[in-house]
């Protein structure tokens, strides 16, 4: 039986102009057929590159792409995987000084925070307010969209292609 199938976007935030073919490569290996970018400046980074394109694929292709890409010096993307029939959605946001973020997401995109991972801030802030607030910033991710929404709204503008991954 196959993975039910889903979709996403991968968002290039920012990239060496020389990375661009490599990351075109690395995103049509998995998708298993040949991917072409439409590359902008990125105004944010004089010198780098992005882009952005709409993926389908089964269930976990988002997490294979992060996999892929994830290694790369003075990359920063995201990528989303839209919740499927029996899996919620997710974000994996990677930034070069970060690493990778990664959250569960609704279908509105809004970042699901599990039960226990709250309990586990209450126990960790022990009474204090600032632990507390410090950890729920950590599982919303806020130190990668701090990073990264600069990055993001340079791209405002720009073109957003689909591919299908050969299945």
């Amino acid at each position: 039986m196959s993975a039910p199938m889903t979709r996403g976007v991968i968002f290039v935030h920012s990239a060496p102009a020389a990375l661009c073919p490599h990351l075109e490569w690395a995103i049509g290996s998995v998708l298993g057929t040949p991917v072409k970018m439409d590359w902008t400046e990125q105004h944010v980074a004089p010198g780098f590159c992005r882009a952005e394109i709409e993926w389908v694929g089964p269930q976990g292709t988002g997490a294979l792409l992060t996999s892929e890409m994830h290694g790369w010096q003075h990359l920063r993307f995201e990528i989303t995987e839209d919740p499927s029939p029996g899996a919620d959605g997710s974000r994996w946001s990677v930034t070069p000084d970060l690493g990778i973020f990664h959250a569960t997401v609704d279908v509105a995109g809004n970042i699901m925070v599990g039960e226990e991972r709250i309990r586990w801030a209450y126990e960790k802030g022990d009474g204090n307010p600032s632990v507390f607030y410090q950890e729920m910033s950590i599982a919303l991710g806020e130190a990668w969209d701090e990073e990264l929404e600069p990055f993001r709204h340079s791209g405002d503008e720009a073109p957003v292609r689909w591919l299908n991954q050969v299945v």
